[in-house]
């Protein structure tokens, strides 16, 4: 009966250490899918990579800290303020430095979307230091116990916050009069412009969409994480990878691809070593872009970026 006992005991354990390694998972990879998710938009109407989108997400934490706890706001208009800061954001990068650069090469896109990562990066620094910061969870209440799993409540609103964007852009792309005008300037800008859609308009807002998303991750993650200024060169890279192991370009591909890695992360840490899961997302995109470029959910065109 003890040895039974035993049993029973260690199985319960076992199975509430899957949930938890799984519930955490899943949080950290729906912030790695919004992630991927900003790289997608621009992608899909330009067809280039913006490696300046975990910028984005960092500036997203750190201006709701600063409209929180220096503005002294109540919490949801200091992050609704931060969203839109960093919309603005997106908007001055596509404005002053996409626009101007639009017939470079796909090489020297890169270059540039990362040298103004390394500019949002050390403005941030001197902005805030190198000390990380955190906002209050959105809303108050301990963690409940589920099934042996302790649940923030902060965890679900990173999910449902997730799931609603989700939900809202590929509606926003498949039935809107303008979502389908973004996608139209990836296709073919000529004919776009042929048939009167303002090309440079559909650009502009799909920079600020991107900042907008990526904030919304970094406001969504501050409370449960800690945010500083170098943290989104990490989640930016991980996002990329969800976005290339989903297929660039596509909104399900990238919330399969940040699920599974999230999911791959956490049990890594549990059952092998936290000091090898952020090795994950780079064998993740190692893997995709030697055996299917395509992504999971991609076409063999989206294999090869295109020059915009």
């Amino acid at each position: 009966m003890v040895s039974g006992t035993r049993v029973i005991m260690v199985g319960e354990i076992l199975g509430a250490a899957w949930l938890q390694y799984a519930l955490g998972g899943v949080t950290i990879g729906a912030i790695y899918a919004l992630v991927a998710i900003g790289y997608n938009i621009i992608y899909n109407v330009t067809e280039i990579i913006n490696f300046a989108q975990g910028e984005f997400v960092m500036l997203g934490g750190l201006f709701g800290v600063f409209y929180h706890q220096t503005c002294g706001l109540p919490l949801a208009p200091a992050v609704f303020g931060a969203v839109v800061t960093v919309g603005v954001v997106g908007l001055l990068l596509e404005r002053y430095v996409i626009r101007r650069a639009r017939h470079a090469t796909v090489l020297s896109m890169i270059i540039v979307t990362l040298a103004f990562s390394i500019l949002l990066k050390g403005g941030a620094m001197l902005a805030w230091g190198k000390d990380p910061y955190r906002l209050p969870a959105f809303s108050q209440g301990r963690a409940f116990l589920w099934q042996g799993v302790a649940i923030q409540p902060q965890a679900l609103w990173v999910l449902g916050i997730s799931a609603v964007v989700v939900v809202a852009l590929t509606i926003f792309f498949r039935t809107s009069f303008y979502g389908k005008a973004m996608l139209a300037c990836a296709d073919n800008p000529n004919a776009a412009k042929l048939v009167g859609i303002p090309v440079r308009t559909m650009v502009l807002l799909s920079f600020a969409l991107s900042a907008t998303v990526g904030a919304v991750a970094g406001a969504a993650i501050c409370p449960i994480t800690l945010m500083e200024y170098d943290r989104g060169t990490l989640l930016g890279l991980k996002g990329f990878g969800a976005a290339v192991l989903g297929g660039l370009g596509q909104f399900s591909g990238a919330l399969v691809a940040g699920l599974v890695l999230g999911l791959s992360e956490s049990f890594c840490a549990g059952y092998l070593s936290s000091g090898y899961k952020d090795a994950v997302a780079l064998v993740l995109l190692m893997s995709a872009l030697f055996f299917k470029p395509e992504g999971l959910f991609g076409n063999k065109e989206a294999a090869g970026l295109k020059r915009f």
